[in-house]
């Protein structure tokens, strides 16, 4: 999984949480005093390359575009071996073996990664896409996690055939569309 090398894709990484209580909560206060430097942790980590900030905040926790008491995290890597020292080989680790105290289960997917080209800055609209993506199929390609993970030619080779295939379906469309015509019975000018 080490593929620190420089390449021409970086990998995104899109999570949800559902909170168990507000974050105002004091019951909440170890998590938000865990923020600063989980963060700083990450901006630090060798293979960062980018993460979600909400604009004049230190982090997306105020953003809620998946729910009220979902909170998300959204960050960007120069490769699947880099967010992995992060995420598993760091003191963030500590944090996630807390992450019941604070967080509910989930019974569906709640972590989506995929590749973009490097130097793309992913959107949270794309990070739901993807996030959906999953859910709906499964791991693919074009979202994926740590224990069913793609390389970048695969996302690559899965994206080239996804827009072909739409820009396939909007021609049939197209097809007929202009196939039946205007409507019977409209009047003529």
């Amino acid at each position: 999984m080490d593929d620190h090398a420089p390449s021409r894709f970086h990998l995104a990484q899109f999570n949800v949480a559902t909170l168990v209580l507000p974050l105002d909560d004091p019951r909440m206060a170890d998590f938000v005093a865990l923020l600063d430097p989980v963060n700083a942790l990450a901006d630090a980590t060798p293979g960062f390359v980018w993460r979600l900030v909400e604009e004049g905040e230190a982090d997306a926790t105020g953003m809620r575009p998946a729910g009220e008491d979902v909170i998300i995290n959204f960050s960007v890597w120069e490769s699947a071996g880099s967010l992995w020292d992060f995420v598993y080989r760091s003191a963030h680790l500590e944090t996630m073996r807390r992450r019941r105290e604070w967080f509910r289960r989930h019974m569906e997917a709640h972590l989506v990664m995929w590749w973009i080209p490097a130097g793309h800055v992913p959107t949270v609209e794309e990070a739901m896409e993807r996030l959906a993506l999953i859910r709906e199929h499964g791991p693919t390609p074009r979202a994926f996690t740590f224990n069913a993970s793609y390389t970048a030619e695969e996302a690559a080779q899965a994206e080239e055939a996804a827009q072909a295939e739409e820009a396939e379906e909007a021609a049939q469309a197209d097809v007929a569309a202009a196939a039946a015509g205007p409507e019977r019975g409209s009047p003529v000018a």
